[in-house]
């Protein structure tokens, strides 16, 4: 990961106005666990210039469908396990549990998404940065739960457990599942995912949509990418 600093503050973006990077994933993708360690060293490397707006897309919405589709004549579940377990093996922050995808195999993303969008949505806290902030540490006790503890994040049981050791209402978060508010926010999301023309998780899109970064990039990518846009004015979008 690189070591630059962050551009100065004569050069960065207002601090007020942080440059808004709308990111996309999947709670299943081994790539966005992956990916998580450079969401955390761009939080510490840029701080408050940069405003990471979390959206949920759907990639492992059907997970049965997703297999005979894509892995039947790969080697059905057993193929997709090698594959994660192939995929995670270069990095030692991204543990990965040997039984995922052989002996646990969540049904699909959507009640993991739909508890994810119920935190939001219920936050009692003052603030729509802290109801972010609380989403965000949810996320992340849910892929830990998943990628290293193997636990079936479908289940809306295992979910609700996960929930409640992370100090949230099981009732709280129930109430807006329940009334479809959840819901709605996940389908917008897939909807958002499908107008910004998003191919897969992790994808991060900034500059009004005009540029995506998708997939396993490298940490120097990410940060180039921030730097230009964090340097250069918004007008510089209108060159032809």
């Amino acid at each position: 990961m690189s070591n630059s600093n962050p551009v100065s503050s004569s050069a960065a973006a207002d601090p007020v106005s942080p440059l808004q990077i709308d990111y996309y994933t999947d709670l299943l993708c081994v790539w966005a666990w992956i990916a998580q360690r450079q969401i955390d060293e761009m939080k510490q490397q840029w701080g408050s210039q940069v405003q990471l707006r979390n959206h949920y897309t759907d990639i492992f919405g059907d997970v049965p469908g997703r297999m005979a589709n894509q892995w039947k004549e790969k080697g059905g579940y057993g193929g997709f396990a090698d594959h994660v377990q192939h995929s995670a093996a270069p990095y030692d922050n991204a543990p990965v549990h040997p039984e995922l995808w052989r002996r646990v195999r969540p049904s699909s993303s959507f009640p993991a998404h739909l508890l994810l969008k119920a935190c939001l949505l219920s936050s009692d806290v003052s603030t729509e940065s802290e109801a972010e902030a609380n989403t965000e540490a949810l996320a992340l006790a849910l892929r830990q739960a998943f990628f290293v503890d193997a636990l079936d994040i479908s289940d809306s049981k295992v979910l609700m457990a996960i929930a409640e050791r992370a100090g949230l209402k099981p009732a709280a978060l129930q109430a807006e599942i329940d009334s479809g508010r959840a819901a709605a926010a996940v389908m917008a999301d897939y909807q958002k995912a499908r107008q910004q023309q998003v191919k897969g998780s992790p994808s991060w899109v900034m500059n009004d949509g005009r540029q995506t970064l998708y997939g396993n990039i490298g940490y120097r990518v990410l940060h180039a990418n921030i730097e230009e846009q964090l340097r250069h004015p918004e007008v510089e979008a209108c060159w032809c």
